[in-house]
């Protein structure tokens, strides 16, 4: 695992804990984290829009923009505006690679980021970046609670998928994905039970398949199926027991439940775990979010 898979890592994984022990909020006028641009050659998606609130592309990007000094703004715009002649494709996929590595490597910004990225896998119309793309914006739809951002994220991913299934119809872990963006209003309108449909599919063929199951518990949590989501999150974990986030999310689900001995048992799970990635080097943790959990299961 790369250094930057491990900073990733950590941080959804904190994301996740922030989301689940304090609702992460985000005032309407902000959104710096997180933040996203429309490039001058690139078409915006439509705007997510719940209620007064509008998220897109453009407007992300110009609040991460805000977050840049001068000298780094204008490499981002000489970066905007480079391609303008020759070879225009692969000269374009070149400038979204160097954009997405600068806002997550120099910035920390997720949306950019993962913006790049995926605008590159569209013009290379290659499944393996196309999904990558589409599962770091249904991961980063999960760990969010501004479902302004989250409608955003899950319409990106849904893209994304759609063009990956498109390449590869067989795929079965993608049909899961474009599944699962319908959890987070990433197919407008459309009810979640259509993308629990396509993910069933899956399930019926292959009842092992971890990401299905998981993404079955997750759309159980919305529905308030609290134990049958934690059927399916306790199946996922004999198949990947150091798998943070799923540990995470099943001490959430148990907690909710009202189950406080198993949720005890899977935030000290959770903190072993941790303890047990970070001697291997796959995972660096964050001291406080260790002492959060620490005193939480005081409680208890």
């Amino acid at each position: 695992m790369s250094r930057q898979q491990i900073l990733y890592v950590t941080a959804a994984i904190t994301a996740v804990f922030l989301l689940f022990f304090f609702g992460r909020t985000v005032p309407k006028t902000q959104a710096d984290d997180h933040a996203g641009h429309d490039h001058s050659k690139t078409a915006a998606p439509p705007a997510a829009n719940t209620g007064n609130v509008v998220l897109d592309f453009p407007t992300m990007l110009g609040l991460a923009k805000k977050r840049l000094n001068a000298s780094q703004l204008q490499k981002v715009t000489e970066w905007e505006n480079s391609v303008v002649r020759g070879d225009v494709k692969n000269q374009q996929i070149k400038v979204y690679r160097t954009m997405s590595a600068f806002w997550m490597d120099t910035i920390g910004a997720f949306v950019p980021y993962a913006k790049y990225l995926g605008e590159a896998a569209k013009l290379e119309n290659s499944e393996k970046n196309l999904t990558f793309a589409a599962h770091l914006f249904l991961r980063e739809a999960q760990a969010v609670s501004e479902q302004p951002l989250q409608v955003w994220l899950a319409k990106e991913a849904k893209e994304l998928f759609e063009k990956a299934l498109a390449v590869n119809p067989a795929n079965d872990s993608t049909k899961v994905g474009l599944g699962s963006t319908y959890f987070f209003g990433g197919a407008g309108n459309e009810p979640p039970m259509k993308g629990i449909a396509l993910i069933r599919e899956v399930t019926e063929k292959d009842p092992d398949n971890r990401f299905a199951q998981y993404m079955l518990g997750v759309g159980a949590t919305f529905s308030g199926q609290l134990p049958k989501a934690i059927e399916r999150f306790e199946k996922v974990l004999t198949l990947e027991p150091q798998n943070l986030e799923l540990i995470l999310r099943l001490a959430d689900t148990y907690e909710k439940s009202g189950d406080k001995a198993n949720a005890k048992k899977k935030y000290e799970l959770f903190l072993q775990t941790v303890k047990s990635l970070e001697t291997q080097g796959k995972f660096k943790s964050n001291p406080e979010m260790l002492k959060q959990i620490e005193d939480h299961i005081k409680l208890l």
